[in-house]
């Protein structure tokens, strides 16, 4: 539990932290960090972009709660989960969010019908919302429990069957009928490039995305729209060319996970 008691100290991005709850930071993830720091803003220079226009999710499916702490010492405040029964394990007490405030806690992977009111009682942001019906049923359930919240539209930009997304095609009716929801603030978009080697087939990919992104922009234009969210451990440089200001890294700040 937080005190006034405590000593305070101020994080990399301002928030309050206290050295008693939140652990020294971890060197290895330091290490990648700056790594891929570095690789960020070699891509923003390649792009003609500033470094800061970018925001680190960090994507700690299967790690332990010590591992977000640690990520959250370094300034990692974006976190990223998959599932929400492990959202549910990790964060349903409360603790984790009173240890580190300031953090912002997304569901990036495929949200059930079901498990909406679940999810809203931790999550931040949805940036998963694959239907029209999702949408309205997280509108329905955040106005009950009287919040606002923010969601991004997933896009399934590169057509292979076992994603989840809505087609391109669809994109722009879906954004303006989810625009006039009340309980959602609909902010932008969200792909998953595809899984190649073949870096143009990704480049096409996430134009397509920043390609409907200024659609929606043009002919809705949602009052806070300004998220591209693409872009992974493998391809987020390409991601960042293309227009990023969302990068969900996972693998390449906390190495291989032992569990899939």
């Amino acid at each position: 539990m937080w005190c006034t008691a405590r000593i305070f100290k101020v994080s990399q991005k301002g928030f309050l932290v206290s050295p008693a709850e939140v652990p020294p930071p971890d060197a290895d993830l330091q290490h990648r960090l700056d790594f891929v720091q570095e690789r960020l803003a070699a891509a923003c220079r390649r792009s003609g972009r500033d470094g800061a226009s970018v925001t680190i999710v960090a994507v700690t499916k299967t790690l332990s709660s010590l591992m977000i702490r640690k990520a959250y010492a370094l300034g990692l405040v974006h976190i990223g989960e998959n599932r929400v029964q492990e959202i549910i394990d990790k964060f349903g007490d409360a603790a984790l969010l009173r240890e580190c405030p300031g953090l912002q806690l997304h569901l990036v992977g495929h949200l059930q019908t079901n498990k909406v009111r679940k999810a809203l009682q931790c999550v931040s942001s949805i940036d998963s919302v694959d239907s029209l019906r999702l949408a309205e049923i997280v509108d329905r359930e955040a106005a009950q429990m009287g919040r606002r919240v923010r969601a991004l539209l997933e896009v399934n930009t590169s057509g292979e069957q076992q994603k989840y997304g809505l087609a391109p095609e669809v994109v722009l009716p879906c954004a303006e009928a989810i625009a006039k929801l009340t309980s959602l603030e609909l902010k932008g978009l969200m792909t998953v490039g595809p899984l190649t080697d073949d870096a143009g087939a990704v480049r096409e990919s996430f134009a397509l995305l920043r390609s409907l992104f200024e659609q929606v922009k043009q002919k809705v234009n949602p009052p806070r729209w300004s998220v591209l969210s693409m872009g992974m451990s493998g391809d987020f440089e390409i991601a960042i060319e293309e227009g990023a200001t969302e990068i969900r890294l996972g693998t390449v700040l906390f190495g291989e996970r032992s569990v899939p």
